[in-house]
């Protein structure tokens, strides 16, 4: 599947989704099933190029995180430890410690991208990311009030930052659904609504011990830092049941791009398609800053990378989902290796890429004479 695919019944339409001729030409579709009830995948070649670049990129990425560190191994011998045959020392370092990071960090990137791409689709507007909107502010918010107030535990602060995250989706939701929800309308009242839960975080810090304030802040910046398999398992078992819904809604999802008149004429219920894919991407939002804290730019930026690789307009939630995994675990290998033996939170290298990112956008759109 790539950019351009598309899933569900509403693929037998007669008007296509607005692709680029290029990839038209190179594209085939996929059908299982007879009539209505058929499943379609449209299959375009560069979109499923780059997906395949991505995913070798990725192996290439989380072959080299498992064997570098402070007990290096070789590549043939990281090999030999996943499939059972390595000595007793490689297995615990590398099943027992490096591979849950890698693990987290792949699960988290994708489900940044794919949330990313799911936003800014429905908005229309590529500022339309969970941590601008204000879906991960309303994360930490939750997982403050928890750890800070209540005094949790890890699961506590855990229920409190999906707890926080859907809260702040529903009162975003709410607040600009009044005669239906626009695009700007929810970028709009989901920056104002971030302004405020920012500075109630601010005051809960404050407000805390020093030890405990420090603790938040680490978690705040985001950190695959000491990730195991009890943050991994659970946000893999989590995109198992998400990741579908969002693909098969993917067809409806990319016709909301036509604008809410074109997408009826389609026979897409905008509302309902729309509530859908809202709650799986805060859903996605939500499990991967439990997973890993409120990891910056990703959503923002995944997207926008996948659609420049793949040349196509549409969802692209495989190709943003790759390439937001990817995004994380190589800023996450820079961030154990670049100031080695000192590791920095990966939050810290995100915010730096996704900072010169933005610069370059806006350094295109200043030649452009946009700016």
């Amino acid at each position: 599947m790539s950019a351009g695919f598309a899933t569900g019944p509403a693929a037998q339409a007669s008007v296509p989704v607005p692709r680029t001729a290029a990839a038209a030409r190179r594209g085939g579709t996929l059908r299982a099933g007879r009539g209505r009830r058929g499943l379609s995948v449209r299959v375009e070649g560069r979109g499923l190029a780059v997906c395949a670049g991505l995913l070798a990129a990725l192996v290439a990425v989380a072959a080299l995180s498992l064997a570098t560190g402070d007990y290096p191994l070789s590549v043939p011998d990281v090999l030999r430890t996943l499939v059972g045959r390595g000595e007793p020392a490689d297995e615990f370092i590398v099943v027992g410690l490096r591979l849950p990071r890698v693990v987290t960090a792949l699960l988290v990137g994708l489900a940044l991208g794919m949330a990313g791409a799911v936003f800014q689709l429905v908005t229309r507007n590529p500022l339309g990311s969970p941590d601008v909107i204000g879906f991960t502010s309303g994360a930490v918010t939750g997982a403050l009030v928890v750890l800070l107030v209540l005094g949790g535990g890890s699961t506590a602060t855990a229920l409190g930052a999906l707890s926080g995250g859907a809260l702040t989706a529903a009162l975003v939701y709410l607040l600009a659904a009044r005669g239906g929800v626009q695009g700007y309308r929810l970028i709009l009242v989901g920056i104002g609504l971030s302004a405020v839960l920012q500075a109630a975080n601010e005051y809960l810090l404050t407000r805390a011990r020093l030890e405990e304030a420090q603790a938040a802040q680490v978690w705040i910046l985001g950190s695959l830092n000491g990730r195991g398999w009890e943050q991994a398992l659970p946000l893999g078992a989590g995109l198992a049941v998400l990741v579908p819904v969002a693909l098969l809604a993917g067809r409806s999802l990319t016709m909301l791009d036509l604008g809410d008149d074109a997408a009826r004429a389609l026979g897409v219920d905008v509302d309902r398609t729309r509530l859908l894919v809202l709650a799986v991407a805060v859903a996605m939002t939500a499990l991967a800053a439990v997973a890993a804290g409120p990891i910056a730019f990703v959503a923002l930026a995944a997207p926008q990378v996948a659609r420049r690789l793949t040349g196509a307009v549409g969802a692209g939630l495989v190709a943003a989902g790759l390439t937001g995994a990817l995004l994380l675990l190589v800023s996450d290998f820079a961030a154990q290796r670049v100031f080695a033996p000192t590791q920095l939170p990966v939050g810290v290298m995100t915010g730096a890429v996704g900072g010169l990112y933005m610069a370059y956008l806006l350094l295109t759109q200043w030649r452009r004479g946009r700016g």
